[in-house]
């Protein structure tokens, strides 16, 4: 009899965390009373009733076609003149008799396949293109006609679901972790060759024995034989508990039955995520199905050496039992993920790009200063954050500068305050933007490395980052990985260094895995999942407020993230709406309902596409010639609890998500969700747990507090946002009087030079240098934090930053009256004095007093205001920035503020000298903005019509040709071109007879 231990842990039906930040491991099912099924006699009706039909339908009705009608199709080519034949019965009924003999021909392939699914073994049939349901029908007659066996037990949903629909009846696959098998897989080894499969299950099933009994008689335990992976699915306990128990989550029993016995190959069961095939396992009494066994003896179809392999391994259970224990399997379920997983230094996946700022976060964790630990901690998000709010300003600085000459909003960003200043400074510190440029070009390039083989996209589960290295782990293996990819700890693992990542440029190619997004980190190895590969439902578990900081750093980090080109986030049951965020892939719907419906609609498009273009799933469509127009992801993130009727809605439409590119995120307030392949729970202690997975992650999340100023950030950058209201004010104007001398005035547009400082010493120079331009380029205050990140990406201790800080308040030394030059505000960040000024201030000042102050009123005094201010321009900010330094500025808005505040400059000057007809001062006035803004269309323009007011034409053509010179194949805009025409009908002519 078969065994069935227990303990008071293993008994435990999944607790909620406690006080103490234990979880209990997910609840066990307790395995009911055997049931015992014998075939009956309506099993043999149903039986011969399917197999008069199948004859009918496959003998007969050709055969009836033949005798009564014949040959529906010409004997020959037809002619012409049959084409004009008239149209009679007899056409009708061999028209009718075509449509009839394909139908035929259809329903007797969907019959074979099916037939060959059932017959060996191999799970979940392949369609038959447009089956539907003919390939239904067939499924349940041979499943009715092999009932009285064993064969269809483990394949078909039975008689009793005939009238289902096609795509209910298919279960979604388990869970990553499995199919692999197992996101911690230490090695896996293929067997030697295919398992066999076992005999027909027996026509009873004995009791259970006892918990810590010993086993009982071998003639009435069951044995399954784990099977070799097909296609894109590996055999899990999972599965085997669906098929064979009825309940996935009672794949822990036959774990506690088989934990640590010694299997065919030597080696053993140690976590519930690692089978292989070829392995044997010990079932629970009530396990029923066609490819269990008892005992081999009345087994005809076990092979000798497969009956002895059984055999042995029975003998092994009191062993397995004495040597772990029920004691042993409970602290292996209570465990969770934290006692049997942990990640090697050489064979776990490690944890990549990112890891310079996660190092310079943990080097500075014990001073924090105030800003949010979350963004901290969450590279990879914080970059696409910055990077999106970065696109966000700039747009409204372009829009705003686009829109008419002096005086406009936007000139000038607004200020943070608050929380929002402290979520910008922790993007600012977190983020790791050279570690998203690395992931991105990475994955491009391994999907234009294996286009060029001819090779399709293996399914990813997940990515481990670590110190640069990047390892994908598959679903399954796909051979051997394209250069410069090696193999990684084993054959469902590709791995890339940092050092071979670097070599790689910017391809021309599709995302391959836009759908990976940060979980959080283990032992500083960051867990990327991606979510469109999941074959099912991604659940989530928890208090209702810590899953709502993983779903929004899951919706912020897709919305944003630099690895992928466009895709849709249906968002559901959020309290803040984060379309701002990404308003091309955001929508948020109201409710599951709306959800339901839209995405029925989308699997259905989905499912109709990929058959028309002859791809098996999107990874197939991503290589082709169509990769940069079709297959985005679909990501859904339900944050509120499904109804158990939507649950079930979601389950089916999720059970073909993985091949369609769709992926779900579901909360729920249980951690029992329909359907669920991965079930994850989110602790109060921010732990992201998955026992089955072997995972217990350090969470990334987004707060409610950090989420709020986010979106604050991203409103306060909308371009679209009071475009009708005042021009905003400089944050810091200096005296641009005789009286208005600064103590310290540095040059920063153009080279970098310094007056009123003496030169540091030679070693150190470099690095006060920049850390006084990236004070002087944020008046407002700098956070210690984020100064210390811009000058060392990598990270750096306490007292490093201290020295350093310590030499810049030497350096710049006091006023007169004793003031310090560098100062700390209430709020802890750093300031400069008023008597520490850069040219970007006075050039501000000087355009701001120009076109909104004492110019306003006084012609003269606006034109002495803006000749001053453009003297000042000396070429790009920072020209001579040694290489290496200053990456900080990527992150800087000043980058698209000075040359546009240059080109308004310009065109002001060349507005005022224009009013007196001063064409060749006002020309002077757009070269020299020019230099500074070479690409600011309006500055050309305005050029044009300087040039043409000077009347000769000659020089017209001659802009004219450099302009087009300088626009390359683009060609002029076709404003350019119209202004052109207007100026110089005969420019085209021209320029051809001087070219």
């Amino acid at each position: 009899m078969p065994r069935r231990r227990t303990s008071s842990s293993s008994s435990s039906t999944g607790s909620t965390t406690g006080a103490t930040g234990t979880t209990a491991a997910p609840r066990n099912r307790t395995p009911q009373p055997v049931r015992i099924r014998r075939r009956s006699f309506g099993d043999f009706v149903k039986a011969f009733l399917a197999f008069v039909a199948l004859a009918v339908l496959l003998v007969g009705v050709p055969g009836a076609l033949a005798t009564q009608i014949g040959w529906p199709l010409p004997d020959g080519v037809p002619s012409l003149d049959w084409l004009q034949q008239e149209i009679t019965v007899h056409t009708f009924l061999n028209i009718l008799t075509v449509i009839v003999w394909l139908a035929w021909a259809q329903f007797t392939a969907c019959v074979l396949v099916e037939m060959k699914a059932a017959l060996s073994g191999v799970g979940v049939p392949g369609r038959v293109p447009g089956g539907g349901p003919s390939q239904l029908l067939a499924r349940q007659l041979v499943a009715a006609l092999l009932l009285v066996g064993a064969t269809a037990a483990s394949f078909t949903p039975g008689l009793s679901q005939l009238g289902n629909s096609y795509d209910a009846n298919q279960k979604p696959t388990v869970a990553a972790a499995q199919a692999t098998p197992g996101l911690f897989a230490q090695q896996q080894e293929q067997a030697s060759g295919a398992a066999a499969a076992l005999a027909e299950q027996a026509s009873h099933a004995a009791a259970h024995a006892d918990a810590g009994g010993s086993t009982a008689q071998q003639g009435d335990t069951k044995f399954y034989r784990i099977q070799p992976p097909e296609g894109r699915h590996h055999d899990s306990l999972w599965e085997i508990a669906q098929r064979h128990l009825g309940d996935g989550r009672r794949y822990k029993e036959i774990f506690e039955l088989n934990k640590d016995r010694v299997q065919p190959d030597g080696s053993k069961l140690s976590e519930a995520s690692l089978i292989r095939p070829g392995w044997i396992m010990e079932m629970p009494g009530d396990a029923r199905g066609g490819d269990l066994v008892e005992m081999p003896d009345e087994a005809p179809n076990v092979s000798p050496d497969v009956q002895q392999q059984i055999s042995d391994y029975a003998q092994t259970g009191d062993h397995a039992q004495g040597a772990g224990g029920a004691q042993g399997g409970s602290g292996h379920a209570q465990g969770g993920g934290a006692t049997q997983v942990s990640v090697p230094d050489q064979q776990r996946p490690a944890h990549g790009t990112g890891q310079q700022q996660a190092t310079a976060v943990g080097a500075e964790s014990d001073s924090s200063f105030g800003l949010p630990e979350a963004l901290l901690a969450a590279p990879l998000l914080a970059a696409g954050l910055l990077g999106a709010l970065g696109r966000r300003r700039r747009q409204a600085l372009w829009q705003s500068a686009f829109g008419s000459v002096g005086g406009r909003r936007g000139m000038e960003p607004p200020t943070p305050t608050g929380d929002a200043q402290d979520v910008q400074d922790a993007l600012l510190v977190g983020a790791d933007p050279e570690g998203v440029r690395l992931l991105d070009r990475s994955l491009r390039g391994l999907a234009a490395s294996l286009t060029e083989e001819s090779r399709a996209l293996p399914v990813v589960y997940a990515a481990w980052l670590s110190n640069g290295d990047l390892h994908l782990q598959l679903a399954q293996p796909a051979g051997k990985p394209p250069a410069p990819w090696q193999q990684g700890q084993d054959q469902t693992f590709w791995m890339l260094s940092r050092t071979d990542a670097e070599r790689y440029e910017d391809v021309d190619t599709a995302a391959p895995y836009p759908g990976l997004v940060s979980l959080g980190t283990m032992d500083d190895s960051r867990l990327l999942l991606n979510l469109e590969a999941v074959p099912g439902i991604v659940s989530l578990s928890g208090r209702e407020a810590d899953r709502a900081a993983v779903f929004a750093s899951v919706a912020a980090e897709l919305a944003t993230n630099g690895w992928s080109d466009r895709m849709t986030i249906t968002l559901v049951g959020f309290g803040e709406d984060l379309t701002l965020l990404a308003p091309n892939r955001i929508r948020h719907l109201e409710d599951v309902e709306a959800l339901v419906e839209t995405m029925e609609a989308e699997t259905r498009q989905r499912r109709g596409a990929l058959g028309a273009a002859g791809h098996d799933s999107v990874l197939t469509g991503r290589t082709g010639p169509a990769q940069h127009t079709r297959w985005a992801p679909h990501l859904v993130l339900l944050a509120a609890q499904p109804s158990a009727e939507d649950a079930v809605k979601l389950a089916e439409l999720a059970a073909d998500a993985g091949r369609l590119g769709i992926g779900y995120l579901v909360g729920t307030e249980t951690g029992d969700l329909p359907g669920a392949a991965w079930e994850m729970e989110i602790t109060g202690q921010g732990k992201l747990l998955a026992p089955l997975l072997g995972l217990e992650l350090d969470a990334q999340l987004l707060p409610a507090a950090q989420q709020r100023a986010v979106v604050e950030l991203f409103v306060e950058a909308d371009p679209e946002r009071d475009t009708d209201g005042p021009a905003t004010t400089p944050p810091f104007l200096v005296d641009i009087s005789e009286q208005g001398r600064p103590a310290v005035y540095a040059r920063l547009v153009g080279p970098y030079e310094i007056i009123g400082l003496d030169n540091p010493d030679g070693e150190r120079s470099a690095l006060l240098h920049e850390a006084l331009a990236l004070l002087l380029l944020h008046r407002e205050g700098v956070h210690p934090r984020v100064l210390s990140s811009a000058l060392w990406p990598r990270g750096v201790t306490d007292d490093v930053r201290s020295a350093l800080l310590d030499r810049l308040h030497d350096w710049l030394g006091a006023d007169p009256d004793g003031t310090p030059r560098l100062a700390t505000d209430s709020s802890g960040r750093l300031t400069l004095a008023k008597t520490v000024v850069s040219d970007l201030d006075v050039l501000r000042s000087l355009y701001h007093e120009a076109t909104q102050g004492k110019g306003v009123d006084s012609r003269a005094v606006r034109g002495r205001l803006l000749t001053d201010a453009l003297v000042l321009v000396r070429g790009p900010l920072l020209a001579d920035r040694p290489e290496g330094r200053y990456r900080w500025l990527t992150h800087e808005i000043v980058d698209a503020q000075l040359p546009l505040l240059v080109a308004d400059t310009g065109l002001a000057l060349c507005e005022f000298h224009m009013e007196k007809n001063r064409a060749e001062k006002a020309i002077e006035a757009l070269n020299a903005a020019l230099r500074t803004a070479p690409a600011d269309e309006r500055l050309w323009h305005e050029l044009l019509r300087a040039t043409h007011a000077t009347g000769d034409t000659d020089r017209l053509t001659a802009l004219a040709t450099d302009l087009i010179g300088r626009s390359g194949a683009r060609g002029l805009p076709p404003r350019t071109e119209a202004l052109l025409d207007e100026l110089l009908p005969t420019w085209r002519d021209a320029i051809a007879a001087v070219g």
